[in-house]
């Protein structure tokens, strides 16, 4: 194969895996967008709306937390495309089914569905991508990926917002089947080829608990991207409560909010991505950015009389800044070998997708005590203290030679 070939099979990866990525977002944050329309539709009470969308939530969360874990073995012992395929399918036929539900254990069950479907996507592409491309423009290759995938939430808010809820739910699943015919012509990783002829132990997860330094090493990874889903889920998702608690002199849109945090998330992903690669290093980019976001977060907090305007620029900085998504991620990927790879880049991203979860529920056991305002400081301090934690220990990755194999 002639290089121009290989630079253009590399260009349609990159091109696949960022689309793929699009259809991930759109549903993963459809659901934040449109839960108060669909929760008042299906009958739930005003008063509990808010309670079942952070369950239902919950629900999509232990999805993605599970799949990360079997995609991501699945990822290094049969290889990456198989998650591409499998995983795309299985959330687009959930997105589907999500248009037809008419109760809440249904619509439970179908959340956690869409969550294992949607755990595989990110991962897989961005092993594909960093495998594919030289150590020294492997950063481009995801910030591409991570950059024009994020703009899914655009989407996400301008469907649901113009369209009726079920709409919005067949519309993803429409997207992911196309997306799946364009994925026929992607090539397999020649790492993973390589890999596969030699005799080692191949997505194994309990690898990354048996040795003291891989797991600390794995959940070090996890921790510099908790504050992430922290600001997306609590600060930006239930906005409606914070308005009421901070005097917003306009309500504010939670769904708009999400919009102009993932546009931003796009943004931030390019920014962070190029700077990482102009300045050949991962962590100190993410040190920057995890303190704007905490700088962020105390803004947001102890301001009073917001009005929509200053909430949706607020929303777009607050994505700018935690737009270091990207590096985390490819952080990840450069952290272990090729053997467990796609295990880690995989169930990473949904480890700190599913650490929502524990993050909710400190939230929601702070909040009797000490109010939405005291509670959601608490556990941004701690979210964000872990994660200086976190990259200190981390080694650095920029440049770093993938071909390697975990013994």
């Amino acid at each position: 194969m002639t290089e121009k070939e290989k630079n253009k099979n590399r260009f349609f990866l990159i091109l696949v895996a960022a689309l793929g990525y699009f259809v991930d977002i759109y549903d993963l944050l459809l659901f934040l967008i449109i839960k108060n329309k669909s929760l008042t539709a299906l009958g739930v009470p005003a008063g509990r709306i808010t309670a079942t969308g952070l369950n239902l939530m919950n629900w999509q969360m232990a999805g993605l937390l599970i799949g990360g874990v079997f995609w991501g073995m699945l990822g290094d012992k049969k290889g990456r495309l198989s998650v591409l395929f499998g995983s795309i399918l299985m959330y687009s036929l959930a997105n589907i089914a999500n248009g037809f539900v008419n109760s809440i254990p249904m619509y439970a069950a179908l959340r956690f569905i869409a969550g294992l479907g949607l755990a595989g996507e990110l991962g897989a592409g961005i092993t594909l991508v960093s495998e594919s491309m030289s150590k020294e423009k492997r950063g481009y290759g995801t910030m591409m990926v991570a950059g024009i995938g994020l703009s899914g939430a655009v989407a996400a808010y301008l469907v649901g917002d113009h369209f009726e809820w079920r709409t919005a739910f067949f519309v993803g699943g429409a997207l992911g089947i196309i997306l799946l015919l364009l994925r026929i012509g992607v090539f397999e990783s020649g790492m993973f080829h390589a890999m596969t002829k030699k005799e080692v132990s191949k997505g194994n997860f309990m690898m990354l608990f048996s040795d003291r330094k891989r797991f600390f090493k794995y959940l070090n990874c996890i921790l510099i991207a908790v504050p992430l889903w922290f600001v997306v889920g609590i600060l930006i998702g239930i906005a409606p409560d914070f308005g009421k608690a901070l005097n917003a002199r306009d309500a504010l849109d939670n769904g708009k909010g999400v919009m102009f945090a993932y546009i931003g998330i796009s943004l931030g992903d390019f920014l962070t991505g190029a700077l990482s690669q102009v300045f050949k290093t991962r962590k100190k980019i993410v040190f920057v950015f995890l303190t704007l976001t905490f700088c962020t977060m105390l803004f947001y907090l102890f301001n009073t009389g917001w009005t929509a305007s200053g909430f949706y620029t607020l929303c777009l900085l607050f994505g700018i800044f935690t737009g270091y998504w990207v590096v985390f991620v490819t952080m990840a990927a450069e952290q272990f070998g090729t053997n467990l790879r796609a295990t880690v880049t995989t169930s990473a991203p949904n480890m700190v997708r599913g650490s929502l979860i524990l993050v909710t529920l400190l939230f929601q056991w702070l909040l009797g005590s000490m109010g939405i305002i005291k509670a959601a400081l608490c556990v941004g301090i701690i979210t964000v203290g872990l994660a200086y934690i976190a990259l200190y220990n981390l080694d650095e990755t920029y440049g770093r030679d993938l071909d390697f194999i975990e013994e």
